[in-house]
């Protein structure tokens, strides 16, 4: 530790990795804040998405014993929503 405080290099490392652990901290926060955002509106209007996950797309095979489930159409549609919802996010704080 001592020679990381008699070099500059060492000292500027320790301080750009508090900056790096900050800015990690604040998208943790921020993606915790997102997920309870998603689980308050799915709780309080859960039943206007029955449709989500039975889109023309999704594949769903039930046999006797065996089931699989690729909601393939579902998971686009989500992607391309969350990939605008992002870009924009990105947009307003640069």
């Amino acid at each position: 530790m001592e020679n990381a405080r008699e070099d500059g290099p060492g000292l500027f490392f320790l301080t750009q990795r508090n900056i790096q652990m900050k800015e990690t901290g604040k998208i943790i926060v921020l993606v915790g804040i997102i997920i309870v955002f998603i689980g308050i509106i799915t709780w309080l209007w859960g039943d206007k998405f029955k449709w989500l996950g039975k889109l023309p797309g999704d594949i769903r095979i039930e046999r006797d014993n065996f089931s699989f489930y690729a909601p393939i159409t579902t998971m686009v549609i989500i992607s391309i929503v969350l990939s605008g919802l992002l870009y924009l996010i990105g947009k307003f704080l640069k």
